[in-house]
């Protein structure tokens, strides 16, 4: 797909961390300030790795699949 920035390596991580911040965030591990920040970051990291698309990556050109 033309819109696809990520490499398959580099989905798997953001899918596998994204999942690690939401059970941190929302098992109670980490509670608070840094449980909301862990829930936000983990649904970013999450989205981005299911969908391959990261804005971030897009604004500074950078494609880590070839």
């Amino acid at each position: 797909m033309k819109y696809i920035n990520e490499a398959g390596w580099d989905r798997i991580v953001r899918v596998l961390a994204g999942i690690l911040l939401l059970a941190l965030g929302f098992g109670g591990v980490v509670a608070g300030t840094f449980g909301l920040v862990f829930k936000i970051i983990g649904t970013l990291l999450l989205v981005t790795g299911l969908v391959g698309y990261c804005p971030v990556y897009a604004l500074l050109k950078v494609r880590t699949k070839k």
